[in-house]
């Protein structure tokens, strides 16, 4: 073992969470934000386990969500879902035996279901690309384009048991290194799977350009109401077009999508808020003038009364 390798200590965490939002905080380095997306009590939890040049983790969320992700500087990101259906990653929808990738230090969106659970990898990108080196591997690069990519059912099977033996493991101290060298190479596996040559059709890149541009929009204008009308035109398409494009890219109505958004916003600035904020004021500011109505809804969404959400201290 080198001098480096014996001055790391490996660091283990394990985190609940009860907030979606404070889920996203907890993984460490990522710069993360939450929305939910179904409705109910959120619960979350976070096994994670920092090796020298690797980051490994598995989380679990209770609730579907929409997550605004990016990974640290100069790294790569491998997420293995053990639940397929329903998940989307930059408005691309995973078949079985996908993988997601992508490179740090770059932003990426995922609309994830109830009840997923994921595997994570995070490498540095000098410490990847000196292990292809030392076992004479080729990697394709194309991860930089492609935000998910097929992988063989045994090599998934491999690298979740490699990640559930790493974070059960009581002698981490000691091995790191080897748990570090063993799933680099299942790493290395994993990104020589030839991607294939089709390309995601035309449509795709429309519907994705209305809802990014509808998103820039809303971060603009959302305290006050936004209509249908006023999105279509601004998008330049028809109701049907920008109900298609939502849909397809985030499984949600533009309708649903801009009323979580402003819950969730509103959940954010509550757990937020300063001792003297009240939330009628919270919640008129972005926009919900029946606050009876709105007190229905964000309880059935959230879980709880937004009195609760204000009283309970944000960590």
């Amino acid at each position: 073992m080198s001098m480096l390798e014996s001055a790391f200590a490996p660091k283990r965490c394990i985190q609940e969470a009860f907030d979606a939002d404070e889920h996203a905080q907890n993984l460490t380095r990522w710069q993360q934000e939450y929305d939910q997306l179904s409705p109910g009590s959120f619960y979350g939890r976070l096994d994670e386990v920092e090796l020298e040049a690797m980051q490994v983790f598995k989380e679990y969320t209770g609730q579907a969500l929409r997550q605004d992700c990016r990974v640290w500087p100069n790294s790569l990101w491998i997420g293995i879902p053990t639940t397929r259906h329903g998940t989307r990653i930059n408005g691309q929808a995973l078949s079985a035996g996908d993988v997601m990738c992508r490179q740090g230090g770059q932003d990426f969106e995922l609309v994830t279901p109830e009840a997923f659970n994921i595997y994570g990898l995070v490498i540095q990108l000098p410490a990847l690309a000196e292990a292809a080196q030392r076992q004479g591997v080729s990697l394709d690069t194309r991860w930089q384009e492609r935000p998910r990519r097929p992988a063989a059912k045994e090599t998934l099977s491999a690298v979740s048991f490699l990640i559930e033996r790493l974070l059960a493991s009581q002698t981490l101290a000691i091995a790191s290194h080897i748990h570090q060298d063993i799933l680099l190479m299942a790493l290395l596996e994993l990104l020589q799977a030839e991607l294939p040559s089709t390309e995601l059709p035309p449509s795709y890149a429309h519907r994705k350009g209305v809802v990014d541009r509808v998103k820039r929009y809303v971060d603009e204008h959302l305290d006050g109401p936004v209509t249908m009308e006023e999105l279509c035109q601004l998008t330049h398409v028809s109701r049907r077009t920008l109900q298609y494009s939502f849909t397809t890219i985030l499984g949600i109505s533009p309708l649903q999508f801009l009323r979580l958004t402003r819950l969730n916003r509103v959940r954010r600035a509550l757990r937020a808020a300063s001792p003297e904020q009240s939330v009628t004021e919270i919640a008129t500011y972005w926009g919900f003038w029946h606050l009876g109505q709105f007190a229905h809804d964000y309880k059935q969404q959230f879980g709880e009364c937004p009195s609760h959400t204000l009283n309970t201290p944000a960590f």
